[in-house]
Parts: C-alpha cells; sequence; structure tokens
C-alpha cells in the first residue's frame, strides 16, 4: 500500500524571492484590501459578479426546459499540451459540457495550422525561410510590447518601489526597498532598444538609488546582490563600459552605474568581513555598514555561493580585488567541507563554518550553489590550468551526486525528475520537484558542452561520455518542467509538483488538465497551487534552444509565453487551479520576457547570425 507524500512546513516562514508562499493572514489580509476596488475584469468585481450571476440563474431556469442539445464538453475545452511538446503542435479535444454552472478553464490562445512547427532533430522549422523569418520579427515586436505594458504599470503605480501589487495597484517593498523592479528592468529595456524606457529608469537609478542606498537600514546580501547589484553591473556592461557593448545611448553614463555598484557592495562587504569564517552573514544594514547573522544563525548555502559572479565582474571592470577576494573565499571554504558524493545539506553556519542538518535538496536554498559552480569557472576562463578549476571538479562531482541519489522516474509514464533527501543519503528519498529545479536542465547543458553549441563541441570532440549522459538528463529534465506547466488546466505550473512512483501517491491532487498524458504522474498539493513567476524553466529552454539548435524548444517557450501573457494581463491573476490569487508579477516577469526576446531574435535571424 502506497503511503502518503511527506509534507514540511520547515520553510513556511521563509518570506523571500527564492520561496515565498503567502501566509493564511497575507491571503485574508490582501483580499479584504482589495475586495471593494474597481476591476477592469467583470469577474473580479463582487457587485458584478452577483449581478452577472443573477441573469446567470434566470438563464439556467429558461435552459433547464429547453433542450440540452448543441453543448460543448469539458474535455474540448482543455489542449492537449503533450502533443505540442512532440510535435510543437496543439490538438483539439471533443465532447460535451456537462454541467451549466461549470464554467471550463480560461485557456491559453492556440496556434493555428501554419504557425505551429516541428522540430525534426536537424534544426529546421517547417515553412518558407522567410514567411518564418517575418513570423519570429512580428513575435518578437509583441513581447516587446508586453515588456513596454509591464514597465507601464509598474512606472504608474509603483515607480521606485520593489514590486507592483496588480490588484490593489500599489507598490511594496519586499526585496530590500532599493527599487529592484526599476534595476532589474534596466538591461531588459537596453536589450530591447527601448531608449525611452532606458532614460526612465536610469534617471531614477541615478537621482534616488544612491541615497536610498546610503540611508537604508536591513537589505538581504543575496537578494540585494543578484537584483541590484547584478542589474546595476548590468546596466554598465550593456551602456558601454569597459569592454562593454553599447546598446543604448539613453540614460546616465556608464561610469554612474558603476559608482553606486561600488557604494553599494562597499557596504555588502560587511556580511564577510563581520563573520568569524568565510561564510558571510546573510543581512547588511547598509546605512552603518554592519551586518548580522539571519534569526537562528544559520545562512542558505544557495545564498552564500551565488554571489561569485557579481562581484567577480566588479573586480575585473573597477580593478579592485577585494570584492572578488571575499566572494571566493567561500567557494574555497565549501571545496574543504565533507560532502554526499558533491551534494551538500541547504544550511551552512557562519559561527562555524560547517554546513548544518542533513538535508538535501536542489530547490529552495540549495539550487544555485550548483548553478555558480559551473558558471563562475566559465566566468574565470574554463580551464584546467586557472585557480578555479576546483570548482569543475566540484561540479562534476554533484552531477554525479545528482544522477546517483536525487534522478527518478515517475509512474506510470516515466518523467524523470529530481527529488530530495530530506533527512540525509542514509533516510528516505522524497519525490518533490520545486519549480525552482528547473534551473538544473540549462546548468547541466552548460557543463556538458562548456558553452558552445552540441554540434561545436561535437566538432571539436569535447563530449565525452558523461557529457552526453547530462546532456540526455538536461533534455529529460527540460520535459518534465515543460510537463509542470501543461499538466495544469491554466498552462501556469504550480510552486512544488510531487510526483507518482511505487512508493509515494496521493489522489485526487492532479493537475486539472485531463487529456494530459502526464495527468497520473504529477501531484500538487492545494498549499502549491500558485505560481510566482519564476523564470528557471524559460532560461532552461533559452539555453536547451542555443545548444541544441532543436526549434522544438522555442515553440516550447512561446507556448509559455502565451500562457502566462493570457493570465497576466488578464486584471485578475490566476493559479494552477484557475482561481483568484494575490500573487504580484515582480521583476522576474522582465527577466522571462528578456529570454523570450533573445530566443525570438535568434529565431529570426538564425543561430549563426546571432
Amino acid at each position: 500500500m502506497s503511503k502518503s507524500l511527506p509534507y514540511s512546513t520547515k520553510d513556511v516562514h521563509y518570506d523571500n524571492a527564492k520561496f515565498r508562499p503567502r501566509s493564511f493572514f497575507k491571503v485574508v489580509t490582501q483580499n479584504l484590501l482589495t475586495s471593494n476596488l474597481r476591476r477592469d475584469c467583470g469577474s473580479c468585481s463582487t457587485g458584478k459578479f452577483l449581478f452577472l450571476l443573477l441573469i446567470f440563474g434566470v438563464a439556467y431556469l429558461m435552459l433547464a426546459h429547453a433542450s440540452s442539445s448543441g453543448v460543448v464538453s469539458d474535455d474540448q475545452a482543455i489542449v492537449n499540451r503533450k502533443s505540442f511538446y512532440a510535435n510543437s503542435s496543439i490538438v483539439n479535444g471533443a465532447g460535451k459540457i456537462k454541467r451549466l454552472w461549470r464554467r471550463p478553464p480560461r485557456l491559453p490562445p492556440r496556434f493555428s495550422p501554419d504557425e505551429t512547427g516541428t522540430g525534426n532533430g536537424n534544426g529546421h522549422v517547417l515553412g518558407n525561410p522567410d514567411v518564418v523569418r517575418s513570423m519570429w520579427i512580428a513575435r518578437q515586436k509583441k513581447v516587446k510590447e508586453a515588456f513596454i505594458h509591464a514597465w507601464s504599470g509598474y512606472k504608474k503605480f509603483a515607480m521606485g518601489y520593489d514590486e507592483l501589487m496588480p490588484l490593489s495597484q500599489h507598490g511594496i517593498d519586499g526585496l530590500g526597498g532599493l527599487g529592484a523592479t526599476v534595476v532589474d528592468a534596466l538591461d531588459t529595456a537596453m536589450i530591447m532598444g527601448l531608449d525611452e524606457v532606458v532614460a526612465e529608469a536610469g534617471s531614477w537609478v541615478e537621482e534616488q538609488l544612491s541615497e536610498r542606498i546610503s540611508k537604508k537600514g536591513q537589505v538581504n546580501l543575496f537578494e540585494t546582490t543578484i537584483r541590484v547589484l547584478g542589474g546595476l553591473l548590468s546596466a554598465y556592461h550593456l551602456s558601454g563600459g569597459e569592454k562593454g557593448t553599447n546598446l543604448t545611448h539613453a540614460g546616465p553614463k556608464p561610469a554612474v552605474y558603476l559608482e553606486i555598484a561600488k557604494d553599494l557592495a562597499d557596504r555588502l562587504l560587511s556580511a564577510f568581513t563581520a563573520s568569524p569564517t568565510a561564510i558571510p552573514f546573510s543581512d547588511v544594514i547598509l546605512h552603518d555598514k554592519s551586518a548580522h547573522p539571519a534569526p537562528g544563525g544559520l545562512s542558505s548555502t544557495s545564498e552564500v555561493s551565488t554571489l561569485q559572479l557579481e562581484f567577480n565582474y566588479l573586480s575585473q571592470i573597477s580593478g579592485d580585488q577585494k570584492y572578488s577576494l571575499e566572494a571566493m573565499k567561500v567557494m574555497e571554504h565549501m571545496k574543504t567541507l565533507p560532502k554526499i558524493e558533491g551534494l551538500v545539506p541547504i544550511y551552512i553556519s557562519p559561527h562555524s563554518g560547517e554546513f548544518s542538518g542533513e538535508n538535501i535538496r536542489l530547490g529552495s536554498r540549495g539550487d544555485s550553489y550548483y548553478e555558480y559552480l559551473i558558471k563562475v569557472w566559465l566566468q574565470s576562463g574554463a580551464s584546467s590550468n586557472t585557480n578555479t578549476s576546483f570548482l569543475y571538479e566540484m561540479y562534476k562531482e554533484a552531477m554525479n551526486g545528482v544522477r546517483h541519489l536525487l534522478v527518478r522516474k515517475s509512474i506510470p509514464n516515466g518523467l524523470v525528475f529530481v527529488g530530495e533527501l530530506p533527512y540525509g543519503s542514509n533516510s528516505g528519498f522524497s519525490p518533490k520537484m520545486d519549480h525552482l529545479v528547473c534551473f538544473l536542465p540549462g546548468t547541466l547543458a552548460i557543463g556538458a558542452t562548456k558553452g558552445l553549441t552540441k554540434k561545436q563541441a561535437m566538432e571539436n570532440n569535447m563530449l565525452n561520455f558523461e557529457d552526453l549522459e547530462n546532456l540526455k538528463l538536461a533534455e529529460d529534465l527540460t520535459k518534465t518542467c515543460f510537463e509542470m506547466y501543461a499538466v495544469t488546466s491554466t498552462g501556469l505550473a504550480p510552486e512544488i509538483a510531487y510526483f507518482h512512483t511505487e512508493e509515494f501517491s496521493e489522489e485526487g491532487h492532479d493537475g486539472g488538465n485531463k487529456s494530459s498524458e502526464f495527468v497520473n504522474d504529477i501531484i500538487i498539493k492545494p498549499a502549491d497551487r500558485h505560481n510566482l513567476l519564476r523564470p528557471e524553466t524559460v532560461e532552461s529552454l533559452f539555453v536547451l534552444y542555443r545548444i541544441t539548435e532543436d526549434p522544438k524548444y522555442a515553440f516550447t517557450l512561446l507556448m509559455y509565453k502565451i500562457s502566462l501573457y493570457f493570465y497576466f494581463f488578464w486584471p485578475c491573476v490566476r493559479n494552477s487551479e484557475n482561481k483568484l490569487n494575490f500573487v504580484f508579477p515582480d521583476s522576474f516577469f522582465f527577466v522571462i520576457i528578456r529570454y523570450e526576446y533573445f530566443v525570438l531574435q535568434i529565431s529570426g535571424m538564425g543561430l549563426a547570425n546571432l
């Protein structure tokens, strides 16, 4: 007899963007705050909804005595996304609606037959090349329009705040209060050539960000580094900074971004220097350049090891090695710590410098440790002769450990997924996979080819058996990440999925898309049925498209885009059960937009011309 799936509430109170579930209190208070506000959509207004319900009830009474012929089925409302992934097309279902009062899911638009393509393994897309090019360019324009739409809403209702609450139409500071969305939007606007947006965001950065930094209290080291410091460094590079690409003539001079980045990083360094070990504290008081550990004293493994790309690049362009030296001490110290086949627990103590607990996972608190191992090594030159070659060895050992200890297949249809070891390698395996784990396909692909295309790597005899295994796992996991979207009735993935295995099962918690081949493989618990606009799947689709040159990944990403726009541009934000949900599309959205724009540009220009 199968056991019920384990469910832990250990991380429920972890309120940051790596893993930010909404508490019951937040749901209730947000509902009370927004219930009386006007909506652009009739279904989001209580009064209009009740009025429509009254009309619907009268209509039902009138129809109850009429013939029931000509009514459409529930099954017809569900898109068969399985065949889309395999053939880059979408197939209709057929049948009848059994109950008039059951509203079918609001489904994303579908491709017309002439818009769909098929991956044939040779990197070709069906159709006339000129027509296909025009089609991709037109879609790229739509992505740009989506970015402008999102930026306009943010600028109107939340300019200078970290995030926008779209229903109540106001801003909140949930990521430190340094205008995370403004800074995150800058590089995307530069890439798209949107000089007006660059000027607006750049002016805010130049006029207000320095003062905010100098007066700001507590911020999270990790969040501030990857969003604000990383955003400033990207803006510096893309605006023509040293060895950078000048994509815009709008906004401040590159030196403005660099000086603000240095000021911010100087304050963040206190997290490293205040700690008694090489492991930094998690929280920084910016105005007085002090730092302290998180409540409980522990730091997240992923957070302390996801700072190095930004600090290394800042040292490179500023000529001051202090940033890189402090950040790389973390990785050098982690090299000396005991591991289980290269895998590490998700907590580490800045007081002792040792890992804490036995929980091993590639989801929240663990994910980007593995991602930065390979990316920092590539950033340093990807050579076995460099002083960072130990990172590549750690990466290889960890990926072997992932394949041996964490990779399983679901039943009945064999989706490959990455589970967890919540109590270490000597205890039980949990078939739980965070959406965050969808970073892994892209990381595996980059690690296998060292950033080259698969064709280039094979021509240069760079792929050994282990690399080919990792590349195959990358493709299998990309499919799983896509199916986490396709298995739901909305086309939006949950924050967390469980997988049906021989040991674990749970009835009544499927994704809702009954036409999906994998509806019985993926289990979605009620608490996990929300979507935070995470960009991991989109990034992996982008990387797989670049490396394999297989157009199915471009079409899959486009299908993701359609689902996303359909639900998040609709005034009522909805979750994977098609219910009203109070999540806020924050700066993650601009990251997603960026990858989509890249894919469409590649498809329009041809890989060789990018």
